[in-house]
């Protein structure tokens, strides 16, 4: 097969593994070698679903041994297979990058033969690549589960970060439809992982000429809408993941039907991008907002509200702890004030030691005051006068909820326009024949009138 071929096949097969974002790790140039990465990424290109990006990100073969009933790839589905042999794309990444077109590569692979045969093969390509062409370039490779912890460490002193994804958040869906793989394969090399750059971190201080293990770290995929999960559950794993693996990032694939099984969603089901958005900003609270999984969702509430964000959601149910004193109220506090992130609680932690803060001065620092101007009080400012309910969830309302910006025509539904990421309650509407515009007025009255009456 022509080389060309074997990319389109390839790299067509890798669009479905979005755990790849920028560098996270810094390496200079060094003399004798080319190309070097930065921790602020390597975000330069857009691929067609918007993802910024300017890494190879291909698959080493998409000839697979499992036969994972949510994979395109699996080993049950009519389509053509290709594999790269180690040289071929060793060869192809490095003259990608003396065009300009890439910055570092992100490698994954189907299971050729066995878990080792195959992280053999990912290995030896990237040993290419590191000894004789001299990359320097940022690497991001896929462990595959069930692989010899040896092979895991060799793979792990070659690339910058490693990954190895759970795909489906519980045993019990992935005893139904992975049967080829287990909880042990996957959380096993995860410890490892983290044990290992924990050691080689007390190495580097001691030896700094010691060889790096996966300074970037490791993350993690998950993918959303395929088995009957709730958003809690996911939501618990995934604070989990953090904790006990030390993850840089999870991240969160909405399922889009490839194959048509009884336990799988029917392929005219639309893919979740709107639950996919809210684990996102979910994520984002945990990871620099300090919520706990429990504060975000509960057994009583497991899924998200599809109108309001996470923390604007969890500021409507605790309405009765508002209004909090930007120049007294705790750094936590600030945190979980609508309008109010990182950056600017930060920001006026800082300035308020010096002079009492008003409203020009938060506006000043960065505060979203169309938001917060219902959750605090400051110097001249005691909060507005009797705000209506519906004012307040009005300036909280996430427009992506209802497609705001986010139409998209399908060819499957007479060119009639549906919206992308909206609410499940708009696209039922715009699907059953009302104008998309109307859905998404309605549905956002019917859901001012409901949240207004939880405050």
């Amino acid at each position: 097969m022509e080389l060309l071929r074997k990319l389109e096949i390839l790299a067509d097969s890798a669009k479905y593994d979005v755990a790849c974002t920028s560098s996270g790790s810094g390496r200079k140039g060094q003399p004798g070698k080319i190309g070097n990465t930065v921790q602020a990424g390597l975000c330069h290109t857009f691929t067609a679903d918007g993802r910024c990006v300017s890494l190879l990100k291909v698959l080493l073969t998409n000839i697979c041994a499992y036969d994972c009933k949510y994979c395109v790839n699996r080993r049950s589905n009519d389509l053509p297979r290709a594999a790269f042999t180690p040289r071929e794309l060793a060869q192809l990444t490095i003259e990608f990058y003396r065009r300009n077109y890439i910055e570092g590569l992100f490698l994954s692979s189907a299971v050729l033969k066995n878990p080792d045969y195959t992280m053999e093969q990912m290995i030896h390509t990237l040993e290419l690549l590191r000894g004789e062409y001299g990359f320097n370039g940022y690497i991001h490779a896929k462990t595959i589960p069930g692989a010899d912890p040896v092979l895991v460490r060799r793979l792990g002193l070659l690339a910058d970060r490693l990954s190895v994804n759970i795909e489906l958040p519980s045993e019990a869906s992935l005893s139904l439809l992975a049967p080829d793989k287990g909880r042990k394969a996957i959380f096993r090399p995860m410890g490892q992982i983290a044990q290992t750059a924990q050691e080689n971190s007390r190495e580097l201080q001691v030896y700094r000429s010691a060889p790096k293990f996966a300074p970037a770290g490791q993350s993690t995929q998950m993918i959303v809408g395929a088995t009957p999960e709730t958003d809690y559950q996911i939501l618990n794993l995934t604070q989990g993941l953090y904790k006990k693996y030390s993850l840089k990032r999870v991240f969160f694939s909405a399922y889009i039907p490839v194959v048509e099984d009884s336990r799988l969603p029917a392929l005219d089901v639309k893919p979740p991008l709107l639950r996919e958005h809210r684990l996102y900003q979910a994520d984002w609270l945990l990871r620099y907002y300090q919520f706990d999984a429990g504060e975000i969702l509960d057994k009583e509430n497991p899924n998200f509200n599809p109108y309001l964000d996470p923390k604007c959601n969890w500021a409507v149910n605790h309405y009765h702890l508002f209004p909090v004193d930007v120049n007294r109220a705790p750094y936590e506090m600030l945190l979980r004030v609508p309008g109010i992130g990182p950056r600017s609680a930060k920001r006026i932690r800082t300035a308020r030691r010096q002079q009492t803060l008003d409203w020009e001065g938060l506006r000043w620092l960065g505060v979203v005051l169309k938001r917060a101007q219902y959750f605090i009080t400051c110097k001249g400012y005691a909060g507005p006068h009797s705000p209506r309910r519906e004012m307040v969830v009005r300036s909280l309302l996430d427009p992506k909820a209802f497609g705001y910006g986010s139409y998209q025509t399908s060819m499957f539904d007479n060119d009639t326009p549906l919206l992308a990421e909206a609410a499940p309650q708009v696209q039922q509407l715009a699907q059953e024949g009302m104008a998309p515009a109307l859905a998404a007025k309605t549905v956002e009255e019917e859901a001012v009138k409901w949240l207004a009456a939880k405050l």
